[in-house]
C-alpha cells in the first residue's frame, strides 16, 4: 500500500472517530414511521442522564415530541431530520415543563415550527422561567401529520402535574414520556411529582391499548412497561 494511501487511511478513521465522540443524538427506529432520538442532559443529583423524545414521519412531514435536552443536540436533531429523514417539521410537541422536554424550544421557534403544549406546561414553563410553548390545550389536542392523526392527552398528574402523553393510532406507538417508567427503573425524580395519582393515571393511558411504549428514559418496550410503572407506584406511592 502506498504511503500516502496509509496516511489517508489513518486520517479517515481519526475524523470518523472524532464525529462519533462530538455526535450528541442518538436516532433508533423502533416502526415503519417512528424514532426515537436520545440526548443526554447534565444533572446534578443523576449525573449524565439519558433523554428520550420521539420522531414521527409520514409523506416528507414531521411531528417531534419533546426536545432534546439542550440547543447544541436540537439543531443537531433538526438536521437530521431534514437532511437524512428528508422530511419537514411541522411541529413540536411538549410533553411536560422540565428541561428534557423543553430546553431547545428556543430553536425551534426560531425555524417558526410551531411548539404545543397542555396549559398547565405553559403556566409551569413560564413560572419556572422556562421557554413557553405557544399552543395549549386542556384534555386532548389532535394534530395531522400529512393527513395521519396524532391523539395529545392529558389524564393527569403523575411524573408532573402536566405531564401528557401522545399517541399514533396508525403506528400504535405511545409517547409515555417520563410518567412512564422503563422495566426495571426506579422512581427517579420525585420534586414535582403527585405520587398518589401517577397509578391512576397510567391506568388511563392503558385504555390506549399500544403496542410500543417509549418511556422518557430508558429502553422501550410493549404495555408491560405501563403496568410495571402502575404497579411501582400503588398504594405504596409515598413510602
Amino acid at each position: 500500500m502506498p504511503l500516502k494511501t496509509f496516511y489517508a487511511i489513518i486520517l479517515l478513521l481519526f475524523s470518523l472517530q472524532g464525529f462519533a465522540q462530538k455526535r450528541l443524538i442518538n436516532i433508533t427506529q423502533i416502526s415503519p414511521k417512528t424514532y426515537i432520538h436520545e440526548s443526554f442532559l447534565q444533572t446534578k443529583d443523576w449525573g449524565k442522564v439519558s433523554c428520550n423524545g420521539l420522531i414521527f414521519v409520514n409523506n416528507n412531514q414531521a411531528l417531534v415530541f419533546d426536545t432534546p435536552a439542550n440547543l447544541e443536540a436540537t439543531n443537531e436533531l433538526i438536521n437530521i431530520i431534514q437532511d437524512s429523514l428528508k422530511a419537514r417539521i411541522v411541529g413540536v410537541v411538549v410533553n411536560h415543563f422540565h428541561d428534557d422536554c423543553l430546553a431547545g424550544l428556543t430553536v425551534f421557534h426560531q425555524m417558526n415550527i410551531p411548539s404545543y403544549a397542555n396549559y398547565r406546561t405553559i403556566a409551569l414553563a413560564k413560572n419556572n422561567g422556562y421557554q413557553i410553548p405557544e399552543n395549549g390545550f386542556n384534555k386532548r389536542l389532535v394534530l395531522k401529520v400529512a393527513g395521519e392523526r396524532v391523539n395529545n392527552f392529558y389524564f393527569g398528574a403523575a411524573h408532573t402535574k402536566d405531564n401528557i402523553v401522545s399517541y399514533i393510532p396508525t403506528e400504535k406507538v405511545l409517547f409515555g414520556g417520563c410518567m412512564t417508567k422503563a422495566l426495571g427503573a426506579n422512581k427517579g425524580n420525585l420534586e414535582d411529582a403527585d405520587t398518589l395519582q401517577w397509578a391512576n393515571t397510567i391506568k388511563k393511558v392503558e385504555k390506549l391499548k399500544p403496542a410500543i411504549v417509549v418511556p422518557g428514559h430508558g429502553k422501550p418496550g410493549g404495555p408491560e412497561l405501563l403496568d410495571y410503572t402502575a404497579k411501582l407506584f400503588e398504594l405504596k406511592a409515598d413510602n
